[in-house]
């Protein structure tokens, strides 16, 4: 008896002490589906050429970042310089023959004082200077027509972001309205596609989990818009993450949303016990506390706590205790 006394003791002072006990009772937590986001940009917007041309000078390639009003490309059109040398001559010429005129103007009103002159020669002469200062604001304006034109070769980048797509190469012939480069901006987001049978179970504003492999495990999502149109079989929807990594875009991301709810047996994670490959849950009893085998399942936020969700091994009712460490 003295032997077996001091083992005794030492055996009760290995156990872990025993903290309060609370009742398990079912606990409704969300049904999750896993799937897969794509990141995606709010706005897909392509940089057009505005003139014909060939394209003599390309400044941007996938994933540079552009300003709106960034030159990104530059056209050429090879009619438009020789209209505006045409242009030059036809004014070259206007311009010696409304000095001519001008100077004729001048003898006439000169002679017309002296009296040896006509009103009708000072008429004429003043016709025709009139009428060549026409023809040279005339020519003028062609020219700076012309001039908007080699102007608007400079393709522009319509926003801010990163160039995603570039579907030419340098020397190509492209015409007006053709797309030089795409440009994603406005910030990026997630976009998934999910089975239309969960479809009623979405709803704007809910939170949802980056899973493993995302980089950013455990951090939360708010799904921001449900699409109502269902193509394929599947829904589409947003979801905002503060932080989302937009360096490659359509990239796949693995995400946790909540599509139901359902009923579990919940306890803190320090209530399950490893033995033997064996997972055991303290239970109290009328004889006193009892491990329980229990297969485990899941963790579980609840409360602003981490769960562990036990599929096996537990009832509705258990006194569940855990060890105070």
């Amino acid at each position: 008896m003295k032997r077996t006394l001091p083992l005794i003791l030492g055996l009760l002072l290995a156990l872990p002490a025993l903290a309060a006990e609370y009742v398990l009772e079912p606990v409704e937590v969300p049904e999750w589906k896993a799937v897969y986001g794509q990141v995606e940009t709010r706005d897909r917007v392509p940089g057009r050429a505005r003139i014909g041309g060939t394209l003599v000078e390309l400044t941007v390639t996938e994933g540079d970042r552009v300003t709106a009003g960034q030159q990104i490309a530059r056209v050429e059109d090879d009619k438009l310089t020789f209209q505006m040398r045409a242009i030059d001559a036809k004014l070259g010429a206007l311009q010696t023959q409304i000095e001519t005129a001008r100077t004729e103007l001048e003898r006439s009103e000169s002679l017309l004082q002296k009296g040896s002159g006509t009103q009708q020669r000072v008429d004429q002469a003043r016709t025709q200077v009139d009428v060549l200062e026409g023809q040279i604001e005339s020519a003028r304006a062609d020219r700076r027509v012309i001039e908007q034109q080699v102007a608007e070769g400079a393709v522009l980048s319509p926003d801010n972001g990163v160039v995603l797509s570039v579907p030419i190469s340098l020397g190509s012939v492209i015409t007006p309205g053709e797309t030089v480069a795409e440009i994603g901006g406005g910030g990026v987001f997630l976009r998934l596609s999910i089975p239309e049978r969960h479809a009623t179970e979405l709803e704007a504003g809910g939170t949802i989990y980056l899973g493993a492999g995302s980089g950013m495990d455990g951090q939360t999502g708010r799904l921001a818009k449900v699409y109502p149109q269902i193509e394929g079989g599947r829904v589409l929807a947003d979801v905002e993450v503060d932080g989302l990594d937009d360096r490659f875009i359509g990239r796949r991301v693995p995400v946790r949303l909540p599509v139901g709810s359902y009923e579990a047996l919940l306890v803190p994670p320090k209530a399950v016990i490893q033995a033997s490959g064996l997972d055991f849950v303290t239970v109290q009893t009328d004889d006193g506390p009892v491990r329980r085998a229990v297969v485990p399942g899941e963790t579980v936020p609840h409360d602003g706590a981490e769960w562990v969700e036990i599929l096996t091994g537990l009832k509705a009712g258990d006194r569940v205790v855990t060890a105070d460490e």
